[in-house]
């Protein structure tokens, strides 16, 4: 009945370890796939901004076209859209949901381009210098951007970088901690089997194999589990965040996922070795508390 008992508490141990070790796992699989998103999805907000140009009715289509063949060919430019006049005239009457065009018999709307910028030009003091090199143009009548709006998401992208750079570094530790504490505690139950081991000649590797063997076994269910869960996970956030499935690389997603997997597998030996090792160090006494 005895033996029954320590088998079926020695299997319970073993399963509240691979839970453990899982959503440790899980947390940081989270924390990786947001740092490894963070600066594609800094990148995509980036380059949904931009700024338009508004073309004087004087504007030529020869001059036009040589604007958007300069713009195309800049570093800054990701896209270029010519937005005619009778295009920003449909819009705004679906915005308005009336006729202005009919109400005012005229379209008093310009042509325009509409110019998304690279992430690395998305700043204020590089958009003033385009701006100044545009207007110099004696077609082009106006340049407009969100300079507030800019100013915010590069201030909100460095916050958020710095942010994640501590939050992760402390996650990394508790973790690490936690695993440790909670593999030590599910040997804890064996520390005679040990010491009885050491005391009749056994060596420390051949005490401590057993242990890392299933320290390893741990790791790969735990990390396979936590893998599971992280694309659940990914998934369910694609749903809010459609976006997200574009930003996604199969080959980084698949190299995360098997670093999940070795992290779980290198901590978890790891923590039964030191474990094994501090019981062995441990006086025979000292066992009993």
């Amino acid at each position: 009945m005895s033996d029954r008992l320590t088998r079926k508490r020695l299997r319970t141990s073993g399963v509240t370890v691979i839970i453990s070790l899982a959503l440790v796992l899980f947390m940081l699989g989270a924390l990786g796939l947001l740092i490894i998103n963070a600066n594609k999805l800094s990148t995509h907000f980036k380059e949904n901004v931009g700024f338009q140009i508004y073309l004087k009715d004087t504007a030529t289509s020869a001059q036009t076209d040589v604007l958007i063949q300069e713009l195309n060919n800049a570093d800054f430019t990701k896209s270029v859209n010519l937005i005619s006049k009778e295009q920003a005239a449909q819009k705004l009457k679906a915005d308005l949901g009336e006729d202005f065009v009919a109400f005012l018999g005229s379209n008093p709307l310009l042509n325009s381009l509409e110019v998304k910028l690279n992430a690395n030009y998305a700043n204020t003091d590089t958009l003033q210098i385009i701006e100044k090199n545009l207007l110099q143009k004696p077609f082009v009548k106006e340049v407009v951007y969100q300079k507030e709006m800019i100013n915010k998401l590069n201030k909100n992208t460095k916050a958020v970088a710095f942010f994640i750079l501590i939050f992760s570094g402390a996650l990394l530790i508790v973790a690490i901690a936690l695993i440790n504490n909670t593999i030590r505690l599910s040997i804890y139950s064996q520390r005679f089997l040990i010491r009885t081991m050491y005391l009749v000649g056994a060596t420390r590797l051949f005490i401590s194999k057993p242990f890392i063997f299933k320290g390893f076994r741990q790791g790969v269910i735990a990390g396979i589990i936590a893998g599971l869960l992280l694309a659940g996970f990914l998934m369910l956030s694609t749903k809010f965040i459609p976006d997200l499935l574009q930003l996604q690389d199969e080959n980084v997603l698949l190299i995360l996922f098997c670093g999940i997997i070795l992290v779980g597998v290198i901590i978890s030996a790891f923590s039964a070795f030191l474990a094994v090792l501090r019981y062995l160090h441990l006086k025979t006494s000292d066992l009993y508390f």
